[in-house]
């Protein structure tokens, strides 16, 4: 009797033990599968990278008709007309404008030369004095473009050069010049007023920047379609010895993924009378470079309005700048930063909404830098509010230089010589700080480097004052100590 109480339990026990070696092993088995069939189409993601719906050829401008074989990316470019106040991009206004009744956005960025009138002072007699307003996402830059006050001023008609950097120009070019892009990029130049381009644009499909702008539409390749980037870069690499550079045979992807911003975000002028868009790159990507550049073939934008000097309207160089900088001695593209990659499936997708780092600080920032997100915000809002801090300076230094020529010349307290002494000073100043203030990212793609241009700006124009006020050219020469210190720095291309 008591042998049987003491196997039952025994027995009873094993039983147990069973069942659950049972239902542990058929929960494995399931997770097994389930992890199975989860690679397993995953796997099958990744060779699909997409599906072709419709066939992508030179004539398809539209983004929407890509959208359809590339729908992820088409989203995120939908995204691109969002807009998000940040610190230095203030809310949208209402656009009461009314001298444009055909302008059919309701709401419009702030004013830049209503929040700042030395802008007004810097640029007198040049169009951007009238109208100067905050960016928002590539969805507005044709039509933001379009209705700004520069363009619809009839005393200073623009050229249809302007849409280089404000429109999906592939279509129009091929168009204008009969398959050649090249030609077509000079018959598009050319056109005058800019309303008369914008005919022409309607009439192959007018859109802001697409797809087929950056990529091929048969290996979905980047492509730089631009005539004027595709010289520009070939002159760069020329000024560091290496010639017949073909930016679309011979660049690296990894460079190709800033080559392709650069088509737009750059500093540029219009040569000659065909107004071909040109980048001042033939002595090199920095600043100084350009200058020399400049005053070699004796170009000017403008004859400025109070001191009668000839000034240098500087665009948006955001490519020059971030060349200058730590990211790109690091290989760090563009695109990196600003079209962070992201996962989908087992897909990686590049992000076309084409926004601020800030946006995903833990994605862009954080895929390279440890720390908090608070610290790396931290840190950018750091070194733009040094920034802003000297260009202040700087822009307070030129607007004070101007009043000194304009009253210099109502009084005739210089002479000639001294006047015409202090507008090259005028000049060289202008440049600068305007190069620092139209480049877009406050001071953060090259730190150091724009604070070099803002002390570069402040210097000349300090030194116009004391012209005329009397002291000679050769006493505002650098010492012999500094110019040799840049002639090192210049030398071994740390400067």
């Amino acid at each position: 009797m008591s042998k049987e109480m003491t196997v039952a339990p025994a027995r009873g026990r094993s039983r147990w033990v069973l069942v659950g070696l049972v239902v542990v092993t058929a929960a494995i088995t399931a997770l097994v599968t389930a992890l199975v069939v989860g690679i397993t189409q995953r796997k099958s993601e990744g060779p699909a990278s997409f599906a072709q719906v419709v066939e992508l050829d030179w004539t398809t401008i539209d983004p929407e008709v890509w959208g359809q074989n590339f729908p992820i990316q088409y989203e995120a470019y939908l995204r691109t007309a969002d807009f998000t106040p940040t610190t230095h991009q203030p809310a949208l206004v209402p656009n009461d404008n009314p001298k444009h009744p055909d302008d059919p956005r309701e709401m419009i960025t702030a004013s830049k030369i209503e929040e700042d009138p030395r802008l007004v002072t810097m640029w007198a007699g040049n169009p951007f004095s009238g109208d100067y307003r905050h960016l928002r996402g590539h969805e507005y830059m044709l039509v933001d473009q379009q209705w700004t006050g520069r363009v619809m001023n009839p005393e200073k008609p623009q050229p249809g050069a302007c849409l280089n950097c404000h429109a999906s120009t592939v279509g129009l070019m091929l168009d204008l010049g009969d398959g050649d892009l090249t030609a077509g990029f000079h018959a598009m130049n050319a056109i005058i007023p800019h309303a008369d381009a914008i005919e022409e644009l309607e009439r192959v499909g007018a859109h802001p920047i697409t797809c087929i702008d950056c990529h091929d539409p048969e290996t979905m390749a980047i492509q730089i379609t631009r005539p004027a980037a595709i010289e520009g870069i070939r002159v760069l690499k020329a000024s560091e010895g290496i010639e017949d550079f073909d930016v679309n045979r011979d660049a690296t992807r990894q460079e190709m993924r800033s080559f392709v911003c650069a088509q737009c975000h750059v500093e540029y002028y219009f040569a000659g009378e065909g107004r071909t868009v040109t980048f001042p790159w033939h002595n090199g990507i920095d600043i100084d470079g350009a200058w020399e550049y400049y005053e070699e073939i004796g170009f000017r934008d403008f004859e400025h309005a109070i001191t009668g000097a000839s000034i240098l309207k500087m665009q948006h160089p955001e490519y020059e700048v971030w060349a200058s900088g730590v990211h790109a001695d690091n290989g760090v593209s563009c695109a990196d930063c600003h079209m962070a990659y992201t996962r989908v499936g087992s897909l990686k997708v590049s992000n076309h909404q084409i926004a601020s780092p800030m946006a995903d600080v833990n994605g862009t920032c954080g895929t390279c830098h440890g720390g908090s997100t608070e610290v790396i915000v931290n840190r950018v809002t750091t070194i733009q509010n040094r920034f802003v801090d000297s260009r202040d300076r700087a822009l307070d230094a030129l607007v004070a230089l101007i009043e000194d020529i304009e009253a210099a010349e109502a009084n005739g307290t210089a002479t000639p010589e001294q006047i015409e002494q202090a507008q090259a000073y005028h000049r060289f100043a202008s440049m600068y700080v305007d190069y620092a203030y139209s480049e877009n990212s406050y001071g953060f793609h090259a730190p150091d480097y724009l604070q070099r241009v803002l002390s570069q700006s402040l210097d000349a124009s300090r030194k116009g004052q004391l012209v005329l006020r009397g002291v000679s050219i050769e006493a505002l020469e650098p010492s012999e100590l500094s110019a040799q210190h840049a002639t090192s720095a210049r030398d071994a291309g740390r400067i």
